[in-house]
């Protein structure tokens, strides 16, 4: 789009230094070029191969690494109205510290939230994001968190999370946090009448997300499951073996452990993802991979919260579906995808699980491997691997027919001094870093560092008075 919101039908993106595909063949091509026409990708090469090519906007981009943007696949975005709070306490006592905080919230905390989130995403590479908005007190809606995606120009999820399962019926939030599971059942389904777009391309989806073994119930479960596979694209997520108190409780409530319980009430299939799934079982890790389920890994909260590492290289060769998430940001405090990365190939190189001493110049015992996972890799968890997790097929890499979502880092900054030998493994080793364009469906949402119509000092001002108001209430 033009900066008067006139229509770009076709644009070329020439010269670009390194353009990274993540494709089938996984090409990476010196001087790539990229056609789009009508916010789809219509041609992917060389500048020289794609100079015949006539476009109503031409983008040099000499001096920049491209790729794909990046898919976040878990998140609470109305968590940073609660950043740096409770720094060192297990996630037992998190949740029940910021429970009562997070009940003053309104519909306009919600929407102003997620604008500042979504902002921080795209600014970090973020082309694509879920959203698990499990807290509704005061008529708040996930309408608000769409239409700020709207607004930015984000390709979104929303999940519409629940909880309902209060202290006085043995769960884990306090009964003044939770809804009627009636009422959650409905306003789901209005949800997916009203936003949900199935279709290639779409800019928008509902995904159903009970929040927790421990706040909710099975009959909650089975009900949003049923729900979701009357719909087509309408996707299941939700929290799992992440704490080992979830695991105590799984095994006091229902008698069997959280991988048992998820398959019990229909939540194992190729329509489900779990964030964290820290604490599997090399069994339940198999069971993952034949039934197609998904997990979010969110390497930055795991370690902020002090919960454990995923097994997620074993996770990865037996071929279950891996994203990244960065969770949320009262539990992460920031929202930066590149940090995902990094940070997803740095613990696992550290991990002190037996199963790497199997992978060559493995080490074994409590011991790291420097093999563990390589950059590549954790790039690829960001983009292809979320896109699996959100059951999209043309998102997370960049070939004809792909949706035009893609990241431009400039070269020539501090940081990335140095990194030509491999300019790709550099966004993950060197980082993290901001992009210098972004382009979500075929539109610049970030152009030379800077958003294109989204205000951020609005939206920082619009944030303050948020906070102002929830904590002198």
């Amino acid at each position: 789009m033009y900066a008067d919101g006139r229509p770009v039908t076709t644009l070329l993106v020439k010269n670009i230094d390194h353009l990274a595909t993540f494709d089938d063949a996984r090409r990476e091509i010196s001087g790539g070029a990229l056609f789009v026409r009508d916010n789809v990708i219509d041609k992917v090469g060389t500048t020289a191969e794609l100079a015949g090519f006539e476009a109503d906007a031409v983008l040099d981009l000499s001096g920049h690494v491209v790729m794909p943007g990046m898919v976040n696949t878990h998140h609470h975005m109305y968590q940073n109205l609660t950043r740096v709070m409770v720094q060192e306490d297990e996630l037992m006592v998190w949740l029940k510290t910021l429970y009562p905080i997070w009940a003053e919230l309104d519909d306009d905390a919600i929407g102003v939230s997620a604008r500042i989130a979504m902002a921080e995403l795209i600014h970090s590479g973020c082309t694509t994001s879920s959203d698990h908005l499990y807290i509704l007190p005061n008529n708040c809606t996930l309408d608000s968190t769409i239409e700020a995606a709207r607004e930015i120009g984000l390709r979104f999820h929303a999940a519409r999370g629940a909880m309902s399962r209060g202290e006085s019926q043995g769960g884990l939030p306090p009964d003044r946090c939770v809804e009627k599971e009636d009422a959650i059942l409905k306003d789901a389904e209005r949800l997916i009448h009203t936003y949900h777009d199935a279709s290639r391309h779409s800019m928008g989806r509902i995904v159903l997300a009970p929040c927790s073994p421990f706040s909710v119930t099975p009959e909650l479960m089975r009900d949003a499951a049923a729900l979701a596979r009357q719909h087509p694209g309408v996707s299941l997520h939700s929290h799992l073996a992440e704490e080992l108190f979830e695991e105590k409780y799984c095994h006091e409530i229902y008698g069997m452990r959280p991988v048992e319980f998820a398959e019990s009430v229909g939540w194992l299939g190729d329509d489900v993802w779990f964030a964290h799934s820290i604490f599997m079982t090399s069994g339940e890790i198999d069971r993952f991979a034949e039934t197609g389920t998904g997990v979010a890994h969110c390497p930055s909260a795991n370690m902020r919260c002090g919960q454990g590492i995923a097994k997620i290289r074993e996770m990865l060769d037996k071929g279950v579906k891996v994203g990244l998430g960065v969770d949320g940001s009262a539990s992460n405090d920031t929202s930066n995808m590149f940090m995902e990365a990094r940070l997803a190939l740095m613990l696992q190189r550290v991990a002190p699980h037996h199963y790497l001493s199997e992978k060559p110049g493995g080490r074994g015992g409590f011991g790291g491997t420097p093999t563990a996972l390589s950059a590549r890799e954790a790039l690829e968890m960001a983009t292809r691997g979320g896109a699996a997790l959100l059951g999209r097929d043309d998102i997370g890499h960049l070939a004809p027919g792909m949706s035009a979502d893609f990241i431009a880092v400039r070269r020539d900054q501090l940081g990335l001094s140095g990194t030509g030998r491999d300019p790709l493994a550099a966004l993950v080793l060197c980082g993290p870093f901001r992009v210098d364009y972004s382009y979500i469906n075929g539109r610049e949402i970030i152009g030379k560092g800077a958003f294109r119509s989204f205000d951020v000092e609005e939206a920082l001002a619009d944030h303050r008075a948020v906070m102002n108001r929830i904590y002198n209430q």
